[in-house]
């Protein structure tokens, strides 16, 4: 009968036992969760240095967007202000007065016996300040800009020194009331209102005359 004996069986139970050590197991488990936690970890701080790049440059173009928007409608403002200006100086333009058409006029408005001496153009203004917008019971009363009504009359000195002087002023006064750009500018109602009559009087050649003052008034005009 032959006997065998294993010389190894110890080491290798030994060995055998070593390989099913829990504690190992373990030790290995753990080194596997903080590998796998570093990783983690590394990737979300990853994604966080990605999220906060890219919150960086949204917030960049939020700040870059709010600045061009600001200066955009700043621009608009100033836009709306000069057409604000522009209008009124094309309504004061269409509405300003011409002397010269006037004076044009007085030019062919000839009278035989009757001398012009003087002639003035008055212009006066009455201003109505603006009226700004107001809300009152949640309710927007809008409000008026502000005007200027304009007044205009041309006053006209001359002397009569016709055969019978005075008579001759009745006659010049329809004249300049007939005259085609009188007629059309002038008011249609009291358009020439005599003003003023001196007594006859004699000059250096004594021949006699009267001095008289017409007023011309034309429509008032709001701007």
């Amino acid at each position: 009968m032959i006997i065998r004996i294993n010389l190894l069986a110890e080491s290798r139970a030994a060995e055998k036992s070593r390989r099913h050590d829990p504690v190992k197991r373990s030790v290995f488990i753990g080194v596997f969760l903080v590998v796998f936690a570093l990783v983690w970890s590394s990737s979300v701080q990853l994604e966080l240095f990605i999220a906060q790049s890219n919150l960086s440059q949204t917030r960049s173009q939020i700040d870059y967007h709010s600045n061009l928007f600001q200066t955009v409608t700043s621009k608009q403002k100033q836009i709306a202000g000069i057409k604000v200006k522009l209008d009124a100086l094309q309504k004061l333009n269409q509405a300003r007065f011409l002397h010269g058409n006037y004076l044009n006029a007085l030019q062919l408005t000839t009278l035989e016996g009757v001398q012009l001496m003087r002639i003035r153009f008055s212009q006066t203004y009455v201003n109505t300040p603006a009226v700004p917008s107001q809300t009152k019971s949640g309710k927007v009363i809008p409000g008026s800009p502000a005007t200027s009504l304009e007044s205009k009359v041309l006053g006209i000195e001359a002397k009569d020194f016709s055969a019978n002087p005075g008579d001759a002023v009745n006659r010049f006064k329809e004249l300049i009331a007939g005259q085609p750009y009188f007629k059309t500018m002038l008011n249609p109602t009291n358009a020439i209102k005599l003003t003023g009559l001196s007594a006859p009087q004699s000059g250096p050649d004594g021949h006699p005359y009267v001095l008289f003052n017409l007023d011309c008034y034309f429509p008032d005009t709001l701007q």
